[in-house]
């Protein structure tokens, strides 16, 4: 399914469509607190995390998964990723598939048995938060600064799939720190007044591939992300000259017709076309002609403290 997030939802107030909508967000609350009456189920076989969010979509919550995997691998066991399976959603399958252990399925009790059956040693999650069939040994939540929780309300009179006041039940927070560190400090206090113990622990993108990129050039830049603002920042933070921007919806399924769209402004342009590892890779390879790809990784910050967090956590 292809979905593009209301632009008020992100407003600093709700508006009138957000108030139109406000009492079918009690309904999504009934359901949270129905599923909280669940028996969450746990393995003394098995460590697991999850690491998911409150706010959808754009949070950085694949790529600080997958840095959070190639870290803690490190510990010497035998780890993995699990991954609910969405028929639309096998860009990020793919991403995590190439760079880890993945176990797919569209439940996430059998993906535990799976691994259990493996003998996986710590479980990730790539995201689940809201699934509370497993009662997780750890629980982070993903969050980007510039967004925060957006106009604060529960979908869909908001993007919030459950109140901020739900990180109180957290053991971590990913703040992804892009470029705003007001915002930071801001959001930062938020937390804290919410949760004075829970663990924050910064991340930060760090582009791969910018040598590829002639600065000297004009460049059209398309995505079908969570949060395309994130990928034009960064790009004009390393002297992309950006003249033209497309957005899609995230996981957006491009026809050859949207290909050759955005292949015929950008010459009318005068342009080169970049996009995002999770929209290169839906393309076949005669669409990838004449795009490049802009590949990058998250990186957590203070990476000792976050391992000696983890081991303290999982092995006391």
């Amino acid at each position: 399914m292809n979905f593009k997030k209301p632009v008020f939802w992100d407003l600093k107030k709700p508006n009138l469509f957000s108030n139109i909508l406000f009492p079918f967000s009690f309904l999504v609350r009934l359901n949270n607190f129905l599923r909280e009456m669940k028996l969450k189920k746990k393995s003394d076989k098995i460590k697991t995390i999850c690491i998911g969010n409150i706010y959808i979509g754009g949070t950085g919550k694949t790529p600080t998964t997958i840095a959070t995997y190639n870290l803690i691998k490190k510990l010497n066991k035998k780890i993995a990723i699990g991954k609910k399976y969405y028929p639309g959603h096998w860009d990020e399958n793919i991403i995590l598939d190439n760079v880890s252990n993945l176990i797919l399925d569209k439940s996430r009790l059998k993906i535990v048995k799976k691994a259990i059956n493996k003998k996986i040693k710590i479980l990730i999650f790539d995201d689940g938060l809201q699934d509370r069939e497993i009662d997780y040994d750890l629980k982070f939540v993903c969050f980007n600064s510039n967004k925060w929780i957006g106009n604060s309300r529960i979908i869909p009179s908001g993007p919030l799939r459950e109140h901020k006041e739900s990180l109180i039940k957290y053991d971590g927070v990913f703040l992804q720190d892009t470029f705003y560190s007001k915002k930071n400090n801001l959001v930062i206090n938020s937390i804290k007044k919410i949760n004075p113990k829970i663990n924050i622990f910064k991340t930060k993108y760090h582009p791969i591939n910018l040598n590829e990129f002639n600065k000297k050039k004009n460049y059209l830049i398309f995505s079908g992300i969570g949060n395309p603002e994130n990928f034009k920042a960064l790009l004009l933070k390393n002297k992309i000259k950006i003249i033209k921007e497309l957005k899609f919806p995230d996981h957006y399924k491009y026809t050859n017709d949207d290909i050759k769209e955005i292949k015929k402004i950008a010459v009318n342009l005068k342009a080169e076309i970049i996009t995002t590892e999770k929209d290169y890779i839906k393309l076949n390879s005669h669409n990838k002609k004449d795009i490049k790809c802009l590949y990058i990784k998250v990186k957590i910050l203070n990476q000792m403290k976050f391992m000696n967090y983890i081991k303290s956590k999982l092995y006391g």
